[in-house]
């Protein structure tokens, strides 16, 4: 299987507090283009290692997010800590200057709601995230990392046990059988992200896969 090379994208991180220095240091050892924005000279320096480029500048700064070409990135994380005020007014010069792909940090469910409303194309809880996916990991051997894209659908990575080893997908039809879909099998430092129904499995593999929550417990359960 052979490993697809990765297509680099441009980010930037408004706010470098540990979610966001977090967020940009990972952007960029996956050798991504990242811009690091505070309005804290100490943070941005922090950062001058683990970015492509950083700039001292205030999120609400309308003039100051122009000059830094923000509407020319693919994505913008707005990462402002406990000044809601603040998130609300960045993520909403982001959207009037066109940015595509709005990823915002969301303090509370009434923060969450005013994002909704003014165009945030993606809300994230970071403690909450976090809890859930521990909670997966304590709850099940198989399960390697756990993604929840919305109430009913998830992305899990199974570890491939003696069940499954040695069969191809064709042979374990999980669709047809689970309803879930396999994206991808990862096998040591190899990923195939376009796996063949002939595509054969091995104990160890990690297998990555979407679907509804019940659909994805049930193929762990069953099928693995």
């Amino acid at each position: 299987m052979g490993e697809k090379k990765m297509i680099k994208k441009q980010f930037a991180v408004i706010g470098l507090g540990r979610f966001g220095s977090s967020v940009c240091k990972e952007l960029y050892k996956l050798g991504h283009q990242v811009l690091a924005i505070d309005s804290k000279e100490e943070k941005v320096n922090d950062m001058t290692r683990h970015s492509t480029h950083s700039a001292i500048a205030n999120g609400t700064d309308e003039k100051a997010l122009q000059s830094l070409g923000i509407r020319n990135f693919d994505y913008v994380i707005v990462a402002i800590g406990d000044d809601i005020q603040s998130s609300i007014l960045c993520t909403l010069l982001l959207k009037e200057f066109g940015v595509a792909n709005v990823w915002v940090k969301a303090q509370n469910y009434y923060h969450e709601r005013v994002l909704e409303k003014i165009g945030a194309d993606r809300i994230v809880h970071p403690e909450q995230d976090m809890g859930i996916r521990i909670a997966q990991h304590l709850t099940s051997e198989k399960i390697v990392d756990y993604i929840e894209l919305s109430a009913d659908y998830s992305i899990v990575e199974l570890i491939a046990t003696d069940k499954v080893a040695n069969k191809s997908l064709i042979d374990l039809d999980v669709r047809a059988k689970y309803g879930c879909t396999i994206l991808g099998i990862k096998r040591g430092e190899d990923i195939n992200i376009a796996p063949t129904p002939t595509d054969q499995i091995e104990k160890g593999d990690i297998l990555i896969v979407i679907g509804h929550k019940n659909d994805l417990k049930r193929f762990e359960d069953e099928g693995m």
